[in-house]
């Protein structure tokens, strides 16, 4: 029989990484260093396989990339007729997505936000704020039709996702359908990011406001997870809506 002691209902997991803070500078370091591993050189099965549930008929939309590194998933998303919106506090982030994406830009200053710069590319199709993702607000990049949020929530301190979900929730037109990612796995072996969110943690920041509906679980256990010390690591993919008020 286990020991009591190793006995944890996995509701309770996420307070082993309650204490976790992640700095900026950890950010900057791990693009600065080439320590990328999340990068995809593709864009996202996920986001291809459900990405008529988030258009959901329309066309022209905005969709917000929160933390949105270089995603190659913007240039897609762009290439599909869409204007894209991203947030990213590493310039070398951004500068290696224009120049590997071969997208000509402009650079300018954002005067609602001191130090912010603004990336746009020359069609004006993919912007990218080059700030802290808690600088932004609607009084100045607007609400959104979509939201693609991989690798966003689930990078956050865990301190931090209240304030997190409120500006997710601040920046979503009424009919906005925000994509999410999110993961299950053991958090007592692993500090995290990425960190473990369950839908309970998901369910207390959107539920009382949104409705939220599960789309697919996916088995994404790899060498680098098992060096991590896990057995299991599992993806899950949620649409978040706005309720009718």
């Amino acid at each position: 029989m286990a020991d009591a002691t190793e006995i944890v209902k996995k509701n309770d997991f996420d307070k082993f990484q309650a204490d976790r803070v992640i700095k900026v500078d950890e950010w900057l370091n791990r693009w600065e260093n080439k320590q990328t591993p999340f990068h995809m050189n593709e864009a996202h099965k996920m986001l291809k396989k459900y990405v008529d549930v988030m258009l959901n008929g329309k066309d022209h939309l905005r969709i917000l990339f929160p933390l949105c590194g270089k995603a190659v998933d913007m240039k897609w998303l762009a290439d599909l007729g869409h204007k894209i919106v991203g947030i990213e506090v590493s310039e070398k982030a951004i500068l290696e997505f224009f120049t590997e994406q071969s997208v000509s830009y402009s650079k300018e200053a954002v005067s609602d936000v001191p130090g912010a710069t603004l990336f746009k590319s020359s069609d004006g199709k993919i912007s990218i704020y080059c700030c802290s993702i808690y600088d932004v607000s609607s009084s100045f990049i607007g609400k959104f039709d979509g939201i693609w949020d991989r690798g966003s929530l689930v990078a956050i301190s865990p301190c931090d996702r209240q304030r997190y979900s409120e500006l997710m929730l601040s920046l979503m037109e009424d009919d906005c359908c925000y994509l999410l990612e999110a993961f299950d796995y053991d958090p007592r072996l692993h500090k995290g990011p990425p960190f473990f969110v369950p839908f309970s943690a998901i369910e207390e920041l959107y539920g009382s406001t949104c409705n939220i509906k599960f789309l697919e679980a996916a088995d994404m256990l790899t060498d680098r997870q098992r060096e991590w010390g896990l057995d299991y690591f599992i993806q899950n993919i949620y649409m978040i809506t706005l309720k009718a008020t």
